[in-house]
């Protein structure tokens, strides 16, 4: 199945603005496999829980951590997408999760302006050799609420951050300078394409008042030698079990099994609350 692949043409381009956007690197068919089979999923609706925005609108989420056999896992464990984020951050890597976002028409909330090593810092992880890789599963436009990314601020590295609504957002004072400097950049995509990101990019998204549902699946590796010393899941730190970029399309309409590892919405309040405690003693 023909795909654009990441390639090494590309690190330049990431190490100077935090991402890179390849067009149609999966195919229309399998983003779209992907995208009904989760909506279908009703392991998926059980497991995926909200976040209020600071306008009270609701973004919904489902986040596990160990990859298996389902259609979701064959992505993120397929070559194509383990071979770039092994490119990227120079050394095997280990899963350290996915998640499904899901932006429904009229009511899905923003993010606020964030890094995700903001996050995971806290979770442990001494240093950002981590990735993110977002595909699109339906359209992402300006009107549905895409990401939006400064270009360049993975090199602002870590920022402090605080509660916005029910999220942890940036220092805003940051932000808005950096603003000032480097250039903001709505990703807007096509089933199938791909955005390539550092964990120190600042990104955000508006709430999607649209008619279009937006979908995405995000998954994030880790270089396995920098392991946390916090409690986290095996799989951040294990080599990943790759698979042919053909068990996609290969797996069909295979969803979550009942035993899959998700982030719960008690343990989600939990990290939120650590995070803005120990965000006030670093301020």
């Amino acid at each position: 199945m023909k795909f654009n692949p990441f390639t090494h043409e590309h690190l330049p381009v990431f190490e100077r603005d935090g991402y890179v956007i390849i067009k149609n690197f999966l195919s229309k068919e399998e983003a779209q496999l992907m995208y009904q089979t989760a909506v279908d999923d009703d392991v998926v609706g059980k497991n995926s829980f909200d976040l209020n925005d600071t306008q009270g609108l609701r973004t919904r989420l489902a986040l596990w951590y160990t990859p298996g056999e389902d259609i979701y896992s064959m992505y993120s464990r397929c070559e194509k997408v383990v071979d770039a984020a092994e490119m990227i951050l120079g050394g095997t890597v280990g899963h350290y999760h996915s998640k499904l976002m899901q932006k429904e028409p009229k009511k899905g909330g923003a993010w606020e302006w964030h890094q995700d090593y903001g996050y995971w810092y806290n979770n442990g992880f001494l240093f950002p050799q981590m990735v993110s890789i977002m595909v699109a599963l339906t359209e992402a436009t300006k009107e549905n609420g895409c990401m939006q990314v400064i270009k360049g601020t993975h090199k602002m590295d870590r920022v402090n951050h605080n509660m916005a609504g029910e999220q942890v957002g940036a220092d805003m004072e940051k932000v808005e300078e950096a603003l000032k400097k480097m250039e903001l950049v709505y990703v807007e995509l096509e089933p199938g394409d791909a955005l390539f990101f550092h964990a120190n990019l600042l990104h955000r998204s508006n709430a999607n008042l649209s008619d279009n549902s937006r979908w995405s699946l995000i998954s994030v590796y880790n270089l396995i030698t920098n392991i946390p010393y916090k409690p986290e899941p095996d799989s951040c730190y294990t080599p990943i079990k790759k698979v042919a970029n053909e068990a996609i399309m290969r797996a069909g309409k295979v969803g979550f099994s009942d035993n899959t590892d998700f982030l719960s919405r008690e343990i989600d309040i939990k990290f939120k609350e650590e995070a803005v405690i120990n965000a006030s003693v670093l301020s």
